[in-house]
């Protein structure tokens, strides 16, 4: 077997084809964008290099033939409540069904993650946000994927614990149909914040992009500052990103809740890209991008899928969520636009996001898992912390 440092363009396109070739068996499979594969490994794009570096190997057999990849990442901004020492990671891993093959590229991304000061590894993860290639299917695979999920074959679990990879948390999606009756709870708690002066559930406006990218940085900012994990995000840092989903963007979507107008909670749903994408076999050039817009016009895709959700520390426990969901469903449901609801993953460290799941009767769709190894062997191995909640 030969392992290859991914080191010019050519090596950089086998790097995405190995995981065409791992998936192609599998009728559910949807190949991610080249172009977005490309832009986590290109310093000009991601910001993270500021704060990490990156290596990627490809593995032939002695051939020639591909049966492997693999990435590392070092990343000063990644951390994890509890988690006291350097963590890199590794993402992007495919193999053939061979413990050996699987061994070497693990190997790689741990010498080099060690002889970058890195005490423990975490994978599969993204060198960049979380919502996006994000922890290893484990159960799932007899349904597409939706944009920016970890998809892979069955076999790979055997192959990360096999090597050594312990589970630091599980991942769960929950999916239900839009038209599912929501329990009673939410009509009888939406009741209760109509009646209460200044409480306001409302859509998203197209028109401005500019104002609620500002609400969502505050909501967001707010809401997760007590997790410690470094996620505060800029209002800046959100027009842009707001700006680039504006071409998919469906303002029926996206929900704000407010107080005497100040935004206190939001949920934050898009169309499920890769309903448009799994025709483009990880093109998106003009052809293509002009084919999304006529689909988007003749409403091919029938899931939305869930990106953010957060809720001000002060009015948690309240029942904003319920207020804020039902005054979506009211306007949603029963309308033919979409047929099913793809919820973001939970971890089993925030029990109250995956209550919420469970409280609209949504069922769990996938289960995911990020796995961490023990570089230093001299550091317990320790699951990820329960999230603790500020009454």
């Amino acid at each position: 077997m030969q392992l290859i440092e991914v080191n010019n363009a050519a090596e950089a396109r086998e790097f995405i084809e190995v995981n065409v070739l791992m998936n192609r068996h599998n009728p559910k499979y949807i190949r991610p964008l080249d172009s977005e594969v490309n832009d986590v490994f290109n310093p000009a794009v991601n910001k993270l290099y500021k704060y990490g570096e990156t290596k990627r190997w490809i593995l032939k057999d002695d051939t020639g033939k591909l049966i492997g990849r693999i990435a590392a990442f070092t990343n000063s901004k990644y951390v994890n409540k509890g988690t006291e020492f350097a963590t890199g990671g590794a993402g992007f891993f495919d193999c053939i069904n061979n413990q050996e093959a699987a061994n070497m590229l693990f190997n790689a991304a741990a010498e080099w993650l060690k002889s970058k000061g890195m005490e423990a590894m975490d994978g599969p993860i993204n060198f960049g946000d979380r919502d996006k290639w994000w922890g290893l299917m484990v159960d799932g695979f007899d349904v597409e994927p939706v944009y920016g999920m970890g998809f892979n074959p069955p076999y790979y679990q055997q192959l990360f614990e096999g090597f050594g990879f312990q589970n630091y948390y599980n991942q769960y999606y929950y999916a239900m149909g839009v038209n599912d009756p929501l329990p009673a709870r939410f009509p009888e708690r939406h009741a209760k914040f109509k009646a209460k002066a200044g409480y306001e559930a409302r859509h998203i406006s197209i028109k401005n992009l500019d104002k609620h990218a500002e609400e969502f940085a505050t909501v967001y900012n707010a809401a997760w500052a007590q997790h410690g994990e470094a996620k505060e995000i800029t209002k800046e840092q959100v027009v842009k990103l707001f700006n680039k989903m504006k071409l998919i963007m469906d303002e029926r979507l996206i929900w704000f809740a407010y107080y005497k107008d100040e935004p206190i909670a939001m949920w934050i749903n898009i169309p499920d890209l890769n309903q448009y994408f799994k025709h483009f076999n990880g093109k998106l050039g003009l052809l293509q991008k002009l084919r999304l817009l006529l689909m988007k016009r003749n409403n091919a895709c029938r899931v939305f899928t869930g990106v953010a959700f957060g809720i001000v520390p002060k009015y948690q426990a309240l029942g904003v969520d319920s207020f804020m969901i039902y005054e979506g469903a009211l306007l949603i449901q029963n309308k033919g636009w979409y047929d099913r609801y793809e919820m973001g993953w939970g971890g089993d460290w925030n029990p109250k996001m995956l209550n919420i799941y469970k409280n609209l009767g949504a069922t769990q769709s996938r289960h995911l898992i990020t796995y961490r190894y023990m570089l230093n062997k001299d550091i317990p191995f320790e699951r990820h912390p329960v999230m603790e909640y500020k009454a």
